[in-house]
């Protein structure tokens, strides 16, 4: 593995080798709903078919077994909006780690639920503030206090690699993509995506998709920095939390730009893919479907690639949707 934040594509080949077999490659398929909705041709990856209902076990199950033996011993503790919790507490309970967990009180029940049982005991789960920077600034203290391994859910090589994997797929399986859209919000599945895809397809337009309910990464493009922004409450709770100042300036040279969708936007995604294809996707995972469905970037005649990242979305949350956009 080689140093600093930004992996290689060696690291990201390095991480399939070991994942192979620990997690699904998800499948991937033409959606003629949105093909002729885009006017192209529309491949979504069905992430939420992964392991825990999202990409992040990719990266945190391949951080936890990079842990040293002193390290294991140590203990560890992240800060998760939800989904990448689940990842570090299946990966704890299976290395015998005792890992503590701080979530958000926007992280929603089906995923604090979600975490409890992966871990076990080996899990101890804290809620933190409202948002996501609130519970991350918390386990960064806890860290250096009780001497607890950080394991960040965005700004880490391994991590990053191992989401980078889901990109080789969708880029194997679908070698010809012109265009993909991306959730971001920290950058690290962005920036392991984009290594994987431009690696196989220097000529792809990458672009990052967020819920304008948090303006991170939008305001960041505008002014050129990464700087303080008021988050809203929002259905791609995925989502929450700044981006990353040290990924921002790598991905600044690397992707087309990043599209807000609003909450409307997210709402018509998540019952779109229910009833066209019958899958339940998260807030997060529909942000690329609703940048198409909303007609925010250019698709006409070309194949654009959409990475559902995520399912895990509270029953409650679902059916207002659900019942507010059913045909």
């Amino acid at each position: 593995m080689s140093q600093g934040v930004v992996p290689t594509i060696t690291d990201v080949l390095l991480a399939r080798r070991f994942l192979k077999g620990r997690v699904r490659h998800t499948p991937s398929e033409v959606s003629p709903f949105l093909s002729d909705i885009a006017d192209g041709e529309v491949v979504v990856k069905w992430e939420n078919m992964q392991l825990c209902g999202s990409f992040k076990i990719r990266g945190a199950l391949y951080k936890m077994f990079s842990l040293t033996a002193e390290e294991r011993e140590k203990g560890v503790i992240t800060s998760s909006s939800g989904n990448h919790a689940q990842g570090v507490a299946t990966a704890a309970k299976m290395l015998g780690v005792k890992a503590v967990i701080c979530v958000p009180g926007n992280c929603p029940d089906t995923k604090k639920e979600a975490i409890k049982r992966r871990g076990g005991e080996w899990v101890e789960l804290k809620v933190i503030g409202r948002f996501y920077d609130e519970a991350e600034a918390e386990a960064k203290r806890l860290s250096d206090e009780e001497g607890l391994v950080y394991v960040s859910a965005y700004e880490d090589r391994y991590v990053i690699s191992g989401q980078g994997t889901a990109g080789l797929e969708f880029l194997e399986d679908y070698p010809d993509l012109d265009v993909l859209l991306v959730p971001i919000s920290g950058g690290g599945l962005i920036t392991g995506i984009s290594l994987a895809a431009k690696a196989l397809r220097p000529g792809i337009e990458i672009w990052g998709v967020h819920a304008d309910a948090n303006p991170s990464w939008s305001k960041a493009w505008e002014v050129g920095r990464v700087e303080p922004v008021e988050e809203e409450d929002t259905l791609a709770d995925a989502l929450s939390g700044a981006a990353s100042q040290i990924l921002y300036e790598h991905l600044r040279g690397v992707l087309a730009g990043v599209i807000p969708v609003t909450e409307e936007d997210l709402e018509k995604a998540i019952a779109f893919i229910h009833e066209k294809h019958h899958q339940v996707i998260e807030g997060a995972g529909a942000t690329g479907v609703a940048a198409l469905l909303s007609g925010k970037v250019d698709t006409k005649g070309k194949k654009v690639g959409v990475f559902i990242s995520g399912g895990n979305i509270d029953d409650k949350k679902l059916v207002k949707v659900l019942n507010k956009y059913s045909s």
